[in-house]
């Protein structure tokens, strides 16, 4: 049987994940394929600090030994990061090598950058494990949907943020509170900020969103708000209207301007752009996304042939991520048995690409939460405001019984664009009749 032989870097929690699922499933993976992956070499920072229990042979400390080594046939870069790594990838495909990476944060940065090396120096480069860990969906992109204009992209894409939400819902919990248990458990680092305040879900939608529409989106580009904000009374709410939060990573063509009653406009087939973001969205309880809990990741994408599909799964973890990497060690070594330099590229200008509309331009529906002294008038002050925008107010939920005290006021909003409902709140936050910062939650309803 043909070998193939692979280098690891990094032996953290994805390095030791993927060499202990060599160990035990190398031997399926060899008789499904026909080609043995063998590990030839691991770098680690530091000899003297590795308490792992693999054999000493085949450890160094110099990542360089590893991409240098003309019997190493594929380079795993699994060090995590944006600066070695890069440092490290394009050395490897440089060199002609086929490199593997589970790596979100550096092709997020640097992949325009990356990809265009690998196709100069005649190198595979595979990334299946960089979003949405043992979930394949970036080889159902790349190649499942080809056939397909994708219409949209909604993805439930960072594990920690859904956790919160979920134990927010089921147990009417403070976030401050579930956050401090899901640091406790594991599920959060510490800070927390890079998956708190959408961080990690922007790195992973760039990713997406770029192999959707054939071209590269900066990271700039991606509007990202996190779920600090969110509150148990923003969630009790949004259920009351059937509604259920959840950080959502979207990728949207964007047709045209749109009417009260339509968030679409109608008679072009050529999108004005495609809308790339990341934030707190209150999409139906009925919808499947809505029955992701804990810290699964989903993705749900509508194809223009294909129609809907759902992808499901655990999106991070060692195991979930060493089962995608080991994908993608596969598709290397039949390659290079076949001497196949040319997948299916990541990124195909497609006729009607258009480009990442900026945020203020995007529709949707919104759930607003204010804080307001419950008098007479205060209600029509505000939706005064609203109406001088041409922003239309579907419903409203007042809490009686209050008159003189603050309460919240409740309001579901037809389609507007961002930018109108912006200024409407910037101008009701200062009415005297309200208190605090008003509370803005878009709404997705799949249409």
């Amino acid at each position: 049987m043909q070998q193939v032989n692979a280098g690891i870097i990094g032996l953290g929690t994805v390095g030791s994940g993927v060499f202990n699922a060599l160990q035990l499933n190398g031997g399926l993976l060899s008789s499904r394929i026909g080609i043995r992956v063998a590990v030839k070499k691991i770098a680690v920072r530091s000899l003297a600090a590795c308490a792992s229990k693999i054999s000493r042979t085949l450890l160094v400390e110099d990542w360089r030994s590893v991409v240098d080594d003309p019997d190493i046939h594929i380079v795993a870069e699994l060090v995590g990061g944006a600066t070695v790594a890069r440092d490290i990838v394009l050395a490897a495909l440089k060199r002609g090598k086929s490199v593997v990476t589970a790596n979100k944060a550096l092709i997020s940065a640097h992949g325009e950058e990356l990809f265009a090396a690998a196709s100069r120096h005649g190198a595979n480069f595979y990334y299946e494990a960089s979003v949405c860990g043992g979930i394949p969906i970036i080889k159902s992109l790349r190649e499942g949907f080809v056939g397909n204009r994708i219409v949209a992209l909604y993805g439930i894409v960072n594990g920690t943020c859904n956790y919160i939400l979920t134990r927010m819902k089921l147990e009417r919990a403070a976030f401050a509170d579930v956050l401090a248990d899901a640091q406790r458990l594991g599920y959060a680092e510490t800070p927390p900020d890079l998956d708190i305040d959408g961080h990690d879900a922007a790195h992973k939608i760039g990713i997406l969103a770029s192999l959707a529409h054939g071209f590269w989106v900066n990271p700039k580009s991606i509007y990202m708000e996190g779920i600090r904000d969110i509150t148990a009374l923003d969630i009790q709410f949004a259920e009351k209207l059937g509604y259920t939060i959840k950080l959502l990573a979207i990728v949207k063509k964007t047709a045209g301007p749109a009417t009260k009653q339509s968030p679409r406009a109608r008679g072009s087939d050529c999108p004005r752009g495609i809308q790339v973001s990341v934030y707190p969205t209150a999409i139906p309880s009925s919808h499947v996304l809505a029955s992701v809990n804990d810290a699964f990741n989903a993705v749900f994408v509508r194809g223009d042939i294909v129609g809907d599909s759902l992808f499901y799964g655990r999106g991070a973890g060692k195991s979930p991520t060493a089962s995608a990497v080991l994908s993608d060690l596969a598709d290397a070594a039949l390659d290079l048995k076949f001497g196949n330099k040319h997948r299916v590229p990541p990124f195909v200008p497609h006729e009607c690409a258009g480009a990442v509309l900026p945020m203020e331009q995007i529709v949707s529906a919104y759930f607003v939460r204010l804080n307001v002294v419950d008098r007479p008038g205060t209600l029509a002050k505000i939706a005064a405001i609203f109406g001088g925008l041409n922003i239309g107010i579907s419903s409203v939920i007042q809490p009686e019984g209050h008159e003189g005290r603050s309460v919240p006021l409740i309001f579901m909003l037809h389609y507007a664009a961002n930018g109108a409902v912006m200024a409407a709140l910037k101008k009701i936050s200062r009415l005297p009749v309200v208190k605090g910062r008003p509370m803005m939650i878009r709404v997705e309803n799949f249409e």
